[in-house]
């Protein structure tokens, strides 16, 4: 603490004496008080009565006049090295030399004390005039609270100002906005920096003041939940570093952050940490919530008297609601509940609004968040497959997840699907090379994987592990190893099988693995590759390794990754996939097809004989692996089995009539059927299990005469899905990786294998098929399955004879195949 020492020649117990006011300010400072908020209005209203006995003792007879505390002073929040703001207000009446006096009567003294002071002298058009022209000065007049001196003119002052505010906030609340915006740039976020600004950096003491002012304006308000509590956390720990440094500064640097945590009665720096962190994510998430409110609201005002000049006045235009997901919509810009949407009776509706407002690039509204938290049902353990796929979708979306993600963790429904999330949550990490808390580089990771996942094969298993790589840190020993347990238990309990289980740990396990051999290890050395190749075991987990290594590289700041160890981890990849392919069975024929079912055989015989499609529907449902059916099974989606005689355009035309349905294909096998010879001739067979994007599923008979009619050429399919795309308004939704075509060199002897990584979406198996069909292919069989939002596709075609393509012509399907799914 800095002692303060003045000469004077008046008594210790005048007020008015500086020497009184500094010992009685010490003895406050040093404990006669509690701290906080209590110690704050002490500090403010020991302040208040020496100011008032200056200005008592300054202004005599002179009349007109008051004293005024605007800003944080105006607020009673000082802290122990606090500027004074203050405004010598006058009416313009009285003598210009005895306001002057009067003014030199009140700054001197809190000079003397080596006090920071910020003053002015105005009359109220003066001060209103000022801050009209400086948005600082009218958001500290907004707090401007009287002292001293005629108290009708400091509330004649502060109702104008008020209304001034109110007038022109449609102008001002954008420029408050850019101010902040332009803040944050230079200062950083707040809830990730290692030396941050309590005050300047973005979800400090100035943002939360911004919201302040918002209020006033009664344009918009910020969410009130936690905002007060995070505002005096913050404030607590900047008085504590003030009374440790004895300076007055914001920056809550590494040296004294162990004795501020002491001060505060913390335990150590990283709990200290840990508290700013999740004070500043509140005022965080308030500010944006708050802010796109304003945008809205200010939108609103300007498009609606067009509006009603265009529907000839008075009536007032319909909200438009578009269709996201089931229970899901879009309106004013926000993924909002639908109006028939009931989350105390839809458990995985969190999940599929967060995936659903992510894909579509747009915030989820904060009634919608408030509502799912207070009346979600608990998801059951294990998780069923569609709260599975829409994490992995939410995952999936890239740099939208994020808000999204903050939007779900800011009302505790992050912490509730994934209990294990509460260690990682606010972290800090106390390297230079990290630029986030734990959980937010978790976050992060996940959203470099999206950008990777057309690499692999297994892109959901690539997502979760990206969001658990890191989750043992915060327990005891080496992280890795406690993260293998904590995501075995996670990727088991939202419902993966045991096969995929193993994955993931082993992903979290060695996701440093890479990185460490290759830039530390002599890769020359057989002994290295075969550690590493025993290590991971397969050369479908080497790949997903190989992004995920990447992904948390990129995610951890820009000195972690670069083009030289790109290369070397690289190499090593090329060399363990060496020698894990040197001992994979030689590649046969494709996927082992099961022998056909009765259902399936009777399907395909009614199908050549009627010369038509023929079809079933049958609702399906699972158990976890290895387990009997549970008694109440849940529905997955539903079966699709659809026979047709042997001919082309089978595949675009089936999945083209699914599209126009809005039925989500979330599975799909396509294979040739020999029928029995009593009934020559072959049938294509098509299992599909499809599920609707939203509302009901279409009745089997609508989807049969739709398929009859789309094989032969009455219906327009392509057509059709460009009138529906084209009623919607586009969004400007997630920027997915271009789609990838590969061929899979002596990935069958009989056929040659195409594979697809794209993102899902309406109508893609129908574009698929028709580009396979213009390049005059014949589809043999075909395995489609989507994961998340990712699908991943596998297509063995051969000429019209029955013959492999050549690789020249392989190569020329796959670009024509690629260049199709671009445009």
């Amino acid at each position: 603490m800095t002692s303060v020492e003045v000469q004077t020649d008046k008594p210790d117990d005048d007020k008015s004496a500086p020497s009184g006011y500094a010992a009685a300010r010490l003895r406050l400072l040093q404990g006669e008080t509690r701290p906080g908020p209590p110690r704050r209005a002490a500090l403010a209203g020991l302040t208040d009565d020496w100011l008032a006995a200056l200005f008592d003792a300054g202004a005599g007879a002179l009349t007109g006049v008051s004293l005024v505390a605007v800003g944080g002073y105006g607020r009673g929040e000082l802290s122990p090295r606090s500027d004074l703001d203050l405004l010598l207000l006058h009416d313009g009446n009285a003598d210009s030399g005895a306001v002057a006096s009067l003014a030199d009567r009140l700054w001197y003294p809190v000079w003397d004390l080596g006090l920071a002071l910020d003053h002015s002298v105005r009359t109220p058009a003066e001060a209103r005039r000022t801050a009209g022209e400086d948005l600082k000065v009218q958001l500290g007049l907004l707090d401007a609270r009287h002292l001293a001196g005629d108290p009708g003119l400091t509330a004649g002052l502060r109702t104008a100002v008020l209304a001034d505010w109110r007038n022109q906030a449609p102008k001002r609340l954008p420029e408050l906005r850019e101010l902040c915006e332009e803040r944050a740039e230079r200062q950083g976020e707040l809830q990730y920096l290692l030396e941050p600004d309590l005050k300047e950096a973005r979800g400090g003491l100035r943002d939360a003041t911004a919201l302040r002012a918002v209020a006033a304006s009664w344009l918009a308000d910020a969410p009130r939940e936690g905002l007060d509590d995070a505002r005096r956390r913050l404030l607590d720990v900047r008085d504590a570093l003030h009374l440790a440094t004895g300076r007055a500064t914001d920056r809550l640097a590494l040296q004294e952050q162990d004795q501020v945590a002491a001060g505060l009665g913390l335990l150590d720096a990283d709990t200290l940490l840990r508290q700013v962190y999740e004070a500043a994510r509140t005022v965080s998430y308030a500010s944006d919530v708050t802010w796109r409110e304003v945008g809205r609201v200010l939108t609103s005002r300007s498009v609606r008297p067009r509006l009603r000049a265009m529907l000839g006045g008075g009536t007032k235009p319909v909200t438009e609601r578009s269709p996201l997901a089931e229970g899901v919509v879009e309106q004013d810009g926000e993924a909002v509940l639908a109006r028939a949407a009931r989350p105390e009776r839809d458990p995985v509706l969190p999940l599929r609004a967060a995936a659903a407002a992510a894909q579509a690039g747009l915030p989820l509204s904060l009634h919608a968040v408030r509502r799912m938290a207070a009346a979600a049902r608990p998801l059951p353990t294990p998780w069923p497959a569609e709260a599975r796929e829409q994490l992995v979708t939410l995952l999936g979306a890239g740099r939208p997840t994020v808000e999204v993600w903050e939007a779900l963790e800011a009302e505790g429904l992050i912490t509730r699907l994934l209990p294990d999330w509460e260690r990682v949550r606010c972290r800090p990490q106390r390297n230079a090379v990290h630029t986030w808390t734990v959980d937010r580089h978790l976050v992060e990771t996940a959203v470099r994987a999206a950008d990777l996942t057309r690499r692999v094969g297994r892109p959901d298993l690539l997502l979760v592990a990206a969001l658990l790589h890191d989750i043992g840190k915060g327990w005891p020993g080496d992280h890795s190893v406690a993260g293998e347990t904590i995501a075995r238990d996670v990727a088991a309990r939202i419902g993966f099988d045991r096969t995929d289980v193993t994955v993931v740990a082993t992903l979290v396990r060695h996701h440093l693995l890479l990185i460490e051999t290759a830039t530390r290890r002599d890769l020359e050395d057989p002994a290295t590759v075969r550690a590493v190749a025993d290590a991971v075991g397969s050369v479908g987990t080497l790949e997903l390794l190989h992004a995920l290594t990447e992904a948390d590289a990129l995610a951890t700041g820009p000195a972690a990754w670069s083009s030289w160890r790109g290369s070397l981890v690289t190499d090593l990849v090329r060399r363990v996939a060496a020698v894990l392919s040197g001992e994979a069975t030689a590649a046969g024929g494709g996927p082992a097809e099961a022998e056909p079912t009765a259902e399936q055989e009777r399907l395909a015989v009614e199908a050549f004989r009627t010369g038509g499609p023929v079809l079933s529907l049958r609702a399906q449902t699972e158990a976890p692996a290895g387990e009997a059916a549970p008694a109440d099974p849940e529905p997955l989606g539903v079966e699709l089995l659809i026979a047709v005689p042997d001919q082309p355009g089978v595949l675009p035309a089936v999945a083209g009539v699914l599209a126009l349905h809005r039925l989500t294909v979330r599975t799909a096998e396509l294979r040739t059927l020999d029928l029995p010879a009593q009934v020559p001739g072959t049938a294509l067979l098509l299992d599909w299990r499809v599920a609707a994007e939203y509302g009901s599923l279409p009745q089997a008979a609508r989807l049969r005469a739709d398929l009859v009619r789309a094989l032969d050429g009455s219906l327009d399919i392509a057509a059709r899905l460009a009138e529906r795309d084209a009623a919607y308004p586009r969004r400007r939704g997630t920027v997915p990786p271009p789609p990838r075509v590969t061929v899979a060199s002596d990935a069958s002897r009989h056929a040659t294998v195409i594979e697809v990584r794209a993102q899902d979406a309406p109508g893609l198996l129908h574009r698929i098929g028709r580009a396979l069909e213009t390049a005059d292919v014949r589809v043999r069989s075909a395995h489609v399955s989507t994961l998340g939002s990712n699908a991943v596709d596998a297509f063995y075609v051969t000429r019209a004879d029955g013959a492999a393509l050549p690789e020249a012509d392989a190569a020329s399907v796959a670009r024509a195949l690629e260049g199709a799914l671009r445009e």
